[in-house]
């Protein structure tokens, strides 16, 4: 008997493999896929970072490069992610009807949707990865190895993004849709969550309202992180990263679901 759309999903080894499966197409396309997480962050960090950074000098007591650097391995994981949750996942589920051929196995929906998240996860991880690894051979890594603990948390935000962009392609009806997330999220994301400003930059009102981005909470964990700084509030926002992360998994499986199994 078929279960509600709405009955809290199963978390079963089973997703395993359809990591598995995404990661044996990945692997054809590994080289182009390495240069460009290595090569846009490069152009990023020397037209930006270096570049505007000369006129900026410092900012919150940091070498610019350096409080780029450490936004942009955020900000750089949330659009890996959201690109994989969205016209990837978009293209299994509908053009391709990879999905409809998971389900004739023992997986299911739910099996389905974690591998995605954790593979989503996984790709913003290699994203950030790769620019760590640029920024420390600019200099602009100042915490040493102990940014290393960075990346942890970028998993974590990467499972934060990757249901709120599955849940997009749960209910495009083509990859146009998309360009409305993008838009509408990710960009003000982008430009409001301290990536490129300090949040104390801003008027108290707006202060407050990027608090309820999950970006802002992952920049705060993760800029400390790589410059060698204590984190404030560390609880608080792991807690909100995995909050996002939970929610939007538990509205991924619903919303691809009701697009499935109606």
């Amino acid at each position: 008997m078929r279960r509600s759309i709405w009955a809290l999903p199963r978390l079963r080894l089973i997703a395993m493999a359809l990591i598995a499966r995404n990661f044996l197409v990945w692997r054809k396309l590994m080289g182009p896929a390495i240069a460009l997480n290595f090569g846009e962050p490069l152009i990023y960090l020397l037209g930006l970072g270096l570049g505007l950074g000369h006129l900026v000098g410092t900012v919150g007591g940091l070498p610019y490069l350096t409080f780029l650097a450490s936004g942009v391995v955020a900000s750089s994981a949330m659009t890996t992610v959201s690109f994989e949750g969205m016209y990837s996942v978009f293209t299994r589920m509908v053009p391709q009807k990879t999905y409809d051929a998971m389900m004739a196995t023992p997986m299911d929906v739910d099996d389905i949707i974690l591998g995605e998240v954790i593979w989503a996860a996984l790709k913003g991880l290699i994203s950030a990865a790769a620019i760590l690894l640029v920024a420390a051979f600019l200099g602009a890594v100042p915490g040493g190895f102990a940014a290393l603990w960075a990346l942890p948390v970028v998993f974590l935000m990467g499972l934060a993004f990757a249901g709120p962009a599955i849940i997009m392609s749960a209910v495009a009806g083509s990859y146009d849709f998309f360009n409305y997330y993008f838009v509408l999220v990710v960009t003000p994301m982008f430009m409001l969550s301290g990536v490129f400003f300090p949040l104390d930059s801003f008027p108290p009102a707006l202060q407050v309202g990027v608090q309820f981005l999950p970006l802002t909470h992952a920049v705060e964990v993760i800029r400390p992180l790589i410059v060698g700084q204590p984190v404030a509030q560390l609880g608080l926002h792991l807690w909100v990263l995995a909050g996002f992360a939970g929610l939007s998994f538990y509205g991924a499986v619903a919303m691809v679901r009701r697009r499935l199994w109606v």
